[in-house]
């Protein structure tokens, strides 16, 4: 084979090459567009339904009881669970209901970015936990799972069972976390967190009173449904262009600020 020949077939191999790393970089840009386009939509559905739960759920009475407030919650009135270091240049403002569809699909997109973030010390996210959805079709599931929640809180395990309560989450119309049995087994997949203080925790509604001023504080705030998302003080939940990526870019250009 001549020279000539053999350099044009290096070429074609190389053109072929570059083509279809085009392609790849293509259809992965597509995936991620379309990840994100699902949940700016879920997100988008989650206002109207919070407006309806919001109204609702003015019509149902606070938990009897104290305000018990969870081990190292911060903020106003203590309503906030903080994740995250202190000092960290942004902070994430997350209101969530643990029945709520849309939450779970904001997690699936966003958690590992958002444990990257606070993993690092660039980012603390403060959650607040509210019960829209027991509000709209009824039950209490969001109030038991947030009570659970708190006291998984006293533990030191919030963030771990934060994780499990959205992996295991029931359909929406299906009120499982209102029982505290469902609650207490899936405590066994946080490592240290089912121990009898726990289960006392749950079982008695310890901090149910703190759940209802906390969803109180929400209504109070006008927001329209969950998860309301602010990034320092800025509401974001509506931002059409927010992706994974772009909230990573937000924080690290807050930190060389």
């Amino acid at each position: 084979m001549s020279e000539k020949n053999r350099d044009g077939k290096r070429a074609a191999r190389e053109r072929l090459a570059v083509e279809r790393e085009k392609q790849k970089t293509a259809e992965k840009r597509r995936r991620t567009l379309l990840v994100v386009a699902a949940v700016v939509a879920v997100l988008g559905l989650a206002t109207v339904i919070g407006v309806i739960a919001a109204n609702s759920g003015k019509k149902k009475g606070p938990s009897a009881g104290p305000v018990v407030a969870p081990s190292g919650a911060q903020g106003k009135d203590s309503l906030a669970v903080p994740v995250g270091k202190d000092g960290a240049g942004s902070t994430l403002t997350v209101w969530e209901d643990f029945r709520c569809p849309a939450c779970q699909a904001y997690e699936a997109a966003f958690r590992p970015t958002i444990h990257e973030l606070t993993g690092s010390g660039k980012l603390r996210v403060e959650y607040h936990l509210v019960r829209l959805i027991d509000g709209n079709l009824g039950g209490t599931g969001s109030l038991r799972a947030a009570n659970a929640a708190a006291c998984a809180q006293d533990a030191g395990k919030f963030a771990a069972f934060h994780d499990v309560l959205y992996e295991n989450q029931p359909k929406e119309t299906d009120d499982a976390y209102a029982d505290n049995g469902k609650l207490l087994a899936l405590a066994g997949k946080v490592g240290g967190l089912d121990t009898p203080a726990f289960r006392t925790c749950v079982t008695k509604g310890t901090h149910d009173a703190w759940v209802d001023k906390s969803h109180q504080a929400f209504q109070a705030g006008g927001f329209s449904g969950t998860p309301t998302v602010l990034l320092n003080g800025k509401n974001i939940s509506q931002d059409r262009t927010m992706s994974p990526a772009k909230l990573k870019q937000l924080v690290e250009a807050a930190g060389r600020g």
